[in-house]
């Protein structure tokens, strides 16, 4: 098994037309993600060609995207000015799951945002976030595929650097992945460790979790609280 994504993910492209979007489109493809729909206000009609020269088609809107194509994940790659709009327009889409990658959205648009996927209960990962990784079944963001295997150890952090060196080094040492997870380091982001950390829990194949923090705030003393009151696996 895996958290958050995996064989059933279909995946909508917000920015798919620009330059960070089209690339990851077309690495998340290479590695076996079903990418469904891109979303481009002003260019829907178009196709986006993949990396094996599949046809993607392209939409002015997510609730055509969605409903045309059944997308349930959306990954954003717009500007930050853009973001939090994107991140409404997808979470009243009917998806369950958004994925921001971009970096420097306004921390009141995100409480906005944050509110609005709340009362809709829709799952934000990010924003300022590499996305996550399900080896073998679907990879939503920016991180690296070459680096991750198939395994029982969950990984979480806030830092995207140190995320690709931790789940490296695991590798490495023969201990493949079940979900690597970049949660993001914003001051406010919409999944934190504890709901990963209970994700992991529930999840019968992880049978330990890697969990890496950053300096600020106090999400690493709440973790480490549910860690020792509610973890039944190492951590």
């Amino acid at each position: 098994m895996s958290i958050f994504i995996d064989d059933d993910t279909r995946l909508v492209v917000q920015g798919i037309t620009g330059r960070d979007g089209s690339f990851h489109t077309r690495q998340m493809m290479e590695y076996g993600t079903r990418v469904v729909a891109g979303v481009t206000p002003g260019k829907g009609g178009q196709d986006f060609e993949g990396p094996g020269g599949e046809r993607i088609p392209v939409f002015n809107a997510m609730d055509e995207a969605v409903a045309k194509t059944g997308a349930n994940t959306s990954v954003v790659y717009v500007p930050p000015v853009f973001a939090a709009d994107a991140i409404l327009e997808a979470t009243d889409s009917g998806i369950s799951l958004v994925v921001a990658i971009t970096e420097g959205v306004p921390v009141l648009d995100m409480a906005r945002a944050h509110a609005f996927a709340r009362d809709k209960g829709v799952r934000i990962i990010g924003p300022n976030c590499p996305g996550l990784i399900s080896p073998g079944k679907a990879k939503v963001g920016i991180l690296p595929a070459q680096i991750v295997a198939e395994g029982p150890i969950g990984v979480v952090s806030r830092s995207g650097t140190l995320t690709y060196e931790a789940v490296f080094q695991l590798t490495n040492v023969g201990l493949g992945q079940t979900t690597c997870v970049g949660i993001g380091g914003d001051p406010l982001i919409g999944t934190n460790f504890i709901d990963c950390l209970e994700a992991f829990e529930f999840d019968s194949d992880t049978k330990a979790v890697v969990m890496i923090g950053e300096i600020g705030g106090t999400d690493e003393q709440e973790a480490a609280v549910f860690v020792k009151e509610r973890m039944s696996k190492p951590v």
